[in-house]
Protein backbone atom coordinates (compact mmCIF):
# COMPACT_ATOMS: atom_id res chain seq x y z
CA UNK A 1 0.00 0.00 0.00
CA UNK A 2 2.71 2.21 1.21
CA UNK A 3 4.43 1.47 -2.56
CA UNK A 4 1.70 2.38 -4.46
CA UNK A 5 1.17 5.79 -2.38
CA UNK A 6 4.71 6.77 -2.91
CA UNK A 7 4.69 5.50 -6.38
CA UNK A 8 1.59 7.54 -7.09
CA UNK A 9 3.46 10.34 -5.53
CA UNK A 10 5.89 10.90 -7.43
CA UNK A 11 3.82 10.08 -10.46
CA UNK A 12 1.84 12.73 -9.61
CA UNK A 13 5.38 15.17 -8.91
CA UNK A 14 6.57 14.02 -12.21
CA UNK A 15 3.80 15.48 -13.85
CA UNK A 16 3.47 18.89 -11.93
CA UNK A 17 7.06 19.21 -12.74
CA UNK A 18 6.18 18.35 -16.47
CA UNK A 19 3.52 20.70 -16.61
CA UNK A 20 5.63 23.54 -15.15
CA UNK A 21 8.25 23.08 -17.64
CA UNK A 22 5.40 23.77 -19.82
CA UNK A 23 4.23 26.62 -18.87
CA UNK A 24 7.92 27.99 -18.66
CA UNK A 25 8.08 27.55 -22.30
CA UNK A 26 4.72 29.32 -23.12
CA UNK A 27 5.91 32.25 -21.55
CA UNK A 28 9.25 31.89 -22.46
CA UNK A 29 12.32 34.05 -21.97
CA UNK A 30 12.31 37.75 -22.72
CA UNK A 31 14.07 36.69 -26.01
CA UNK A 32 11.73 34.07 -26.46
CA UNK A 33 8.60 36.64 -26.75
CA UNK A 34 9.74 39.16 -28.87
CA UNK A 35 10.28 39.24 -32.84
CA UNK A 36 14.03 38.07 -32.80
CA UNK A 37 12.98 34.61 -30.89
CA UNK A 38 9.86 34.05 -32.72
CA UNK A 39 11.36 34.43 -36.28
CA UNK A 40 14.53 32.13 -35.29
CA UNK A 41 11.92 29.39 -33.96
CA UNK A 42 9.16 30.28 -36.23
CA UNK A 43 10.47 31.59 -39.40
CA UNK A 44 7.36 33.41 -39.60
CA UNK A 45 6.21 37.44 -38.87
CA UNK A 46 2.62 39.01 -38.50
CA UNK A 47 3.03 42.46 -40.05
CA UNK A 48 0.59 45.16 -39.82
CA UNK A 49 0.30 47.49 -42.69
CA UNK A 50 -2.23 49.86 -44.46
CA UNK A 51 -4.14 48.69 -47.53
CA UNK A 52 -5.07 52.08 -48.74
CA UNK A 53 -2.17 54.08 -49.21
CA UNK A 54 -0.85 54.01 -53.06
CA UNK A 55 2.62 53.49 -53.37
CA UNK A 56 2.73 53.01 -49.61
CA UNK A 57 0.78 50.25 -48.52
CA UNK A 58 -2.05 49.00 -50.87
CA UNK A 59 -3.86 46.20 -50.96
CA UNK A 60 -5.34 44.56 -54.61
CA UNK A 61 -6.81 41.22 -53.95
CA UNK A 62 -4.88 38.93 -51.75
CA UNK A 63 -1.21 41.02 -52.48
CA UNK A 64 -0.28 44.43 -50.89
CA UNK A 65 2.40 46.18 -52.30
CA UNK A 66 3.97 49.72 -51.76
CA UNK A 67 7.17 50.94 -50.15
CA UNK A 68 6.06 50.03 -46.24
CA UNK A 69 5.52 46.06 -47.93
CA UNK A 70 9.01 46.37 -49.06
CA UNK A 71 10.64 47.93 -45.53
CA UNK A 72 8.72 44.97 -43.90
CA UNK A 73 9.94 42.63 -46.42
CA UNK A 74 13.79 44.33 -45.31
CA UNK A 75 13.44 43.58 -42.18
CA UNK A 76 12.11 40.24 -41.91
CA UNK A 77 14.73 38.89 -44.02
CA UNK A 78 17.12 40.61 -41.71
CA UNK A 79 15.23 38.27 -38.76
CA UNK A 80 16.05 35.19 -40.85
CA UNK A 81 12.14 35.24 -42.03
CA UNK A 82 11.30 34.21 -45.96
CA UNK A 83 8.52 36.61 -47.98
CA UNK A 84 6.84 33.19 -47.76
CA UNK A 85 6.75 33.95 -43.94
CA UNK A 86 5.16 36.77 -44.00
CA UNK A 87 1.68 37.83 -43.18
CA UNK A 88 0.24 40.84 -43.38
CA UNK A 89 -2.68 42.39 -41.64
CA UNK A 90 -4.69 45.54 -42.58
CA UNK A 91 -4.26 47.81 -40.09
CA UNK A 92 -6.17 51.64 -39.50
CA UNK A 93 -4.34 54.35 -37.67
CA UNK A 94 -6.77 54.21 -34.53
CA UNK A 95 -5.86 50.21 -33.85
CA UNK A 96 -1.63 49.91 -34.10
CA UNK A 97 -1.09 50.61 -30.58
CA UNK A 98 -4.04 47.41 -29.56
CA UNK A 99 -3.12 45.33 -32.27
CA UNK A 100 1.05 44.81 -30.98
CA UNK A 101 -0.51 45.17 -27.43
CA UNK A 102 -3.18 41.80 -27.68
CA UNK A 103 0.00 40.25 -29.78
CA UNK A 104 -2.41 40.24 -33.04
CA UNK A 105 0.52 41.91 -34.78
CA UNK A 106 4.27 41.08 -34.17
CA UNK A 107 5.32 44.74 -36.00
CA UNK A 108 3.79 47.80 -37.46
CA UNK A 109 5.29 49.26 -40.81
CA UNK A 110 2.32 51.75 -41.36
CA UNK A 111 3.18 55.49 -41.93
CA UNK A 112 3.16 55.22 -38.12
CA UNK A 113 4.47 58.21 -36.94
CA UNK A 114 7.07 58.20 -34.11
CA UNK A 115 5.84 60.37 -30.83
CA UNK A 116 5.98 60.94 -26.88
CA UNK A 117 2.24 59.81 -26.73
CA UNK A 118 2.47 56.42 -28.85
CA UNK A 119 6.39 55.70 -27.01
CA UNK A 120 4.54 55.53 -23.82
CA UNK A 121 2.96 52.47 -24.89
CA UNK A 122 5.20 50.92 -27.40
CA UNK A 123 8.50 50.80 -28.39
CA UNK A 124 9.65 52.01 -31.93
CA UNK A 125 12.77 51.45 -34.37
CA UNK A 126 14.13 53.99 -37.07
CA UNK A 127 12.46 55.92 -38.39
CA UNK A 128 13.03 54.79 -42.12
CA UNK A 129 11.57 57.95 -43.90
CA UNK A 130 10.64 61.28 -42.01
CA UNK A 131 7.27 62.70 -44.02
CA UNK A 132 5.44 65.99 -43.33
CA UNK A 133 1.99 66.98 -43.20
CA UNK A 134 0.28 68.94 -46.17
CA UNK A 135 -2.73 69.31 -48.06
CA UNK A 136 -4.50 67.73 -50.68
CA UNK A 137 -6.90 69.99 -52.08
CA UNK A 138 -8.85 70.39 -55.51
CA UNK A 139 -6.80 71.49 -58.67
CA UNK A 140 -8.53 74.74 -59.02
CA UNK A 141 -8.63 75.64 -54.83
CA UNK A 142 -6.86 78.88 -53.80
CA UNK A 143 -6.11 76.89 -50.26
CA UNK A 144 -2.86 77.52 -49.98
CA UNK A 145 -1.52 76.08 -46.70
CA UNK A 146 -3.00 75.63 -43.35
CA UNK A 147 -3.13 79.11 -41.91
CA UNK A 148 -6.31 78.81 -44.61
CA UNK A 149 -8.28 76.71 -43.39
CA UNK A 150 -10.42 78.08 -40.85
CA UNK A 151 -14.08 77.75 -41.51
CA UNK A 152 -13.39 74.77 -44.18
CA UNK A 153 -14.05 71.16 -44.40
CA UNK A 154 -10.90 68.87 -43.93
CA UNK A 155 -10.95 65.31 -44.08
CA UNK A 156 -8.51 62.91 -41.83
CA UNK A 157 -8.22 59.49 -40.14
CA UNK A 158 -9.55 58.81 -36.94
CA UNK A 159 -6.76 58.48 -34.36
CA UNK A 160 -4.05 59.65 -36.66
CA UNK A 161 -1.16 62.13 -35.62
CA UNK A 162 -2.50 64.51 -38.65
CA UNK A 163 -5.97 64.62 -37.32
CA UNK A 164 -5.01 65.29 -33.68
CA UNK A 165 -2.73 68.27 -35.21
CA UNK A 166 -6.07 69.88 -36.67
CA UNK A 167 -7.45 69.74 -33.87
CA UNK A 168 -4.95 71.29 -31.48
CA UNK A 169 -3.07 73.59 -33.64
CA UNK A 170 -6.15 74.72 -36.25
CA UNK A 171 -9.45 74.88 -34.32
CA UNK A 172 -11.00 76.78 -36.42
CA UNK A 173 -11.07 73.89 -39.02
CA UNK A 174 -14.19 71.60 -39.14
CA UNK A 175 -12.70 68.25 -38.63
CA UNK A 176 -14.23 65.00 -40.56
CA UNK A 177 -13.24 62.15 -39.44
CA UNK A 178 -12.91 58.53 -41.08
CA UNK A 179 -11.39 55.22 -40.10
CA UNK A 180 -9.10 55.30 -43.66
CA UNK A 181 -7.88 58.03 -46.24
CA UNK A 182 -9.36 56.65 -49.19
CA UNK A 183 -12.94 57.45 -47.62
CA UNK A 184 -11.35 61.33 -47.59
CA UNK A 185 -10.26 61.42 -50.93
CA UNK A 186 -13.80 60.34 -51.53
CA UNK A 187 -15.01 62.79 -49.90
CA UNK A 188 -12.51 65.37 -51.77
CA UNK A 189 -13.79 63.90 -54.95
CA UNK A 190 -17.46 64.33 -54.42
CA UNK A 191 -16.93 67.89 -52.95
CA UNK A 192 -18.36 67.21 -49.51
CA UNK A 193 -14.93 68.10 -48.20
CA UNK A 194 -12.52 70.74 -48.63
CA UNK A 195 -9.50 69.25 -47.96
CA UNK A 196 -7.61 65.78 -47.23
CA UNK A 197 -4.81 66.20 -44.33
CA UNK A 198 -1.85 63.76 -43.78
CA UNK A 199 1.35 62.96 -44.86
CA UNK A 200 2.78 64.50 -48.14
CA UNK A 201 4.23 61.19 -49.70
CA UNK A 202 0.62 59.72 -48.81
CA UNK A 203 -1.64 62.54 -50.11
CA UNK A 204 0.98 62.30 -53.45
CA UNK A 205 0.51 58.78 -54.05
CA UNK A 206 -3.47 59.56 -54.02
CA UNK A 207 -3.36 62.32 -56.24
CA UNK A 208 -0.73 60.44 -58.46
CA UNK A 209 -4.23 57.67 -59.20
CA UNK A 210 -5.32 57.30 -62.66
CA UNK A 211 -8.69 57.92 -61.47
CA UNK A 212 -7.72 61.31 -59.58
CA UNK A 213 -5.16 62.95 -62.56
CA UNK A 214 -5.31 66.40 -62.61
CA UNK A 215 -7.85 66.50 -59.99
CA UNK A 216 -5.92 67.15 -57.10
CA UNK A 217 -3.12 68.64 -55.95
CA UNK A 218 -0.74 68.67 -52.78
CA UNK A 219 -0.27 71.82 -51.33
CA UNK A 220 3.33 71.88 -51.20
CA UNK A 221 3.64 73.92 -47.77
CA UNK A 222 4.86 71.49 -45.28
CA UNK A 223 3.86 71.83 -41.87
CA UNK A 224 5.52 69.20 -39.40
CA UNK A 225 7.89 66.11 -39.53
CA UNK A 226 6.74 62.76 -39.15
CA UNK A 227 9.25 59.83 -38.33
CA UNK A 228 7.85 57.05 -39.77
CA UNK A 229 8.78 53.94 -37.15
CA UNK A 230 8.49 50.28 -37.16
CA UNK A 231 6.33 49.73 -34.25
CA UNK A 232 6.26 47.05 -31.67
CA UNK A 233 5.89 45.77 -27.89
CA UNK A 234 7.31 48.31 -25.65
CA UNK A 235 9.25 44.87 -23.75
CA UNK A 236 11.32 44.60 -26.72
CA UNK A 237 14.36 46.40 -26.78
CA UNK A 238 16.31 43.43 -28.37
CA UNK A 239 13.79 43.64 -31.15
CA UNK A 240 13.87 46.87 -31.26
CA UNK A 241 18.09 47.06 -31.55
CA UNK A 242 17.55 44.53 -33.99
CA UNK A 243 15.35 46.19 -36.39
CA UNK A 244 17.30 48.96 -36.46
CA UNK A 245 20.72 47.19 -37.18
CA UNK A 246 18.79 46.26 -40.36
CA UNK A 247 18.02 49.31 -41.57
CA UNK A 248 21.88 50.44 -40.90
CA UNK A 249 22.37 47.61 -43.36
CA UNK A 250 19.66 48.14 -45.65
CA UNK A 251 21.67 51.57 -46.67
CA UNK A 252 25.13 49.77 -47.01
CA UNK A 253 23.46 46.92 -49.61
CA UNK A 254 21.34 49.02 -51.46
CA UNK A 255 17.88 47.18 -50.58
CA UNK A 256 16.83 50.37 -49.04
CA UNK A 257 17.33 52.36 -52.09
CA UNK A 258 15.82 49.70 -54.10
CA UNK A 259 12.72 49.33 -52.26
CA UNK A 260 12.07 53.37 -52.78
CA UNK A 261 13.04 52.94 -56.39
CA UNK A 262 10.20 49.97 -57.01
CA UNK A 263 7.50 51.89 -55.42
CA UNK A 264 7.36 55.72 -54.62
CA UNK A 265 10.44 55.98 -56.97
CA UNK A 266 8.35 55.84 -59.90
CA UNK A 267 6.60 58.60 -59.03
CA UNK A 268 9.92 60.70 -60.34
CA UNK A 269 10.66 61.10 -56.61
CA UNK A 270 14.29 60.32 -55.81
CA UNK A 271 15.29 57.86 -52.98
CA UNK A 272 15.34 59.63 -49.53
CA UNK A 273 19.26 59.65 -47.65
CA UNK A 274 18.24 57.45 -44.47
CA UNK A 275 19.90 59.40 -41.70
CA UNK A 276 21.09 56.49 -39.67
CA UNK A 277 22.58 58.50 -37.15
CA UNK A 278 19.18 59.41 -35.95
CA UNK A 279 17.84 56.05 -35.32
CA UNK A 280 15.40 55.47 -31.79
CA UNK A 281 17.25 55.00 -28.65
CA UNK A 282 15.60 51.82 -27.91
CA UNK A 283 13.78 51.11 -24.52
Amino acid sequence: MRITRLTAAVGALALAMAAAACGGDDSGSGKASGIVGKASSQKKLVVGVKADQPGLGLQTGGTYTGFDIEIAKIIAKGLGVPETGIEYKTTVSANREPFIQQSQVDIVVATYTINDERKKVVNFGGPYYVAGQDLLVPAASTLAGPEGLAGKKVCSVSGSTPAKRIQTDYKDAKLQQFDSYSKCVQALSDGSVDAVTTDDIILAGYAAQDQYAGKFKVVGKKFSDEPYGIGLKKSDTEGCNKINEILKASVTDGSYKAAWDNTLGKSGKAAPELDVTKLTNCS
